[in-house]
């Protein structure tokens, strides 16, 4: 008889490159739709609305590397200063460290026994891995990586900046406005809910929640062009 292999798909690893890329995918598409939607309300020419959008396009995409860096470089900082930290109390105390992680598979379901054989058996394989795992809840899975956040967000950033920038330079100037907010709703949709089928969470959710707050995005900015633009 054959057996049947158990395979299991999970999500987790994905975490670090998917939180940045949906970030910086939806903030390149609603922030420069929203400039482009807001500048052709204005009354602005099509050169004008370009040059709007691809400035846009650019500074956002420098914008998002640079922030994701510094965010992610703070947590990886913190996470160093806590593993460090934690060496130091392993090489210090560790008859103390040994009866902490014996504390923590009890509080999840082991008996006495059983957790202090857990506790000491991993330690001898790897004390500040499975301290730095099971008490600090860090692991190389889910480990900040500045690098990689920074440039998958201005990637994708740049990805979700150019439709807008597409539609306004193949559309009337009149109609600008019209059909960078319609694409943008229809792509905004299409990024909710592939971010949350990669998440593994629900498409429709993912979708409707993306493209709320980009339509009020787009909004706003189209009823700030429009009062200037008349103003002006």
């Amino acid at each position: 008889m054959s057996r049947l292999t158990h395979s299991e798909i999970h999500m987790v690893h994905r975490i670090g490159w998917l939180r940045a890329a949906v970030l910086g995918a939806n903030d390149g598409l609603v922030s420069t739709a929203s400039l482009v939607v807001g500048v052709a309300a204005a009354g602005s020419a099509q050169g004008e609305i370009l040059i709007a959008g691809l400035a846009g396009l650019v500074a956002g995409a420098m914008s998002m590397a640079a922030g994701e860096y510094v965010s992610v470089s703070s947590q990886t900082d913190a996470e160093q200063a806590d593993l460090a930290r934690e060496a130091k109390e392993l090489e210090d105390t560790p008859e103390a460290e040994l009866d902490e992680l014996t504390g923590i598979y009890i509080g999840r379901g082991l008996d006495e026994n059983l957790a202090r054989q857990v506790a000491v058996q991993l330690t001898q394989k790897d004390a500040l891995g499975a301290h730095a795992r099971d008490e600090l809840g860090i692991s190389e899975t889910v480990m900040a990586q500045p690098i990689q956040a920074a440039v998958v967000s201005a990637m994708t950033f740049a990805a979700g900046a150019v439709i807008p920038l597409i539609i306004a330079l193949v559309t009337p100037v009149a109609q600008t406005s019209v059909f960078v907010a319609g694409t943008t709703l229809i792509g905004l949709a299409v990024l909710g809910g592939l971010g949350a089928s990669a998440g593994g969470a629900g498409i429709v959710k993912g979708a409707l929640r993306v493209t709320f707050w980009g339509a009020l995005a787009m909004a706003a900015t189209a009823a700030v062009g429009m009062i200037f633009g008349v103003a002006a």
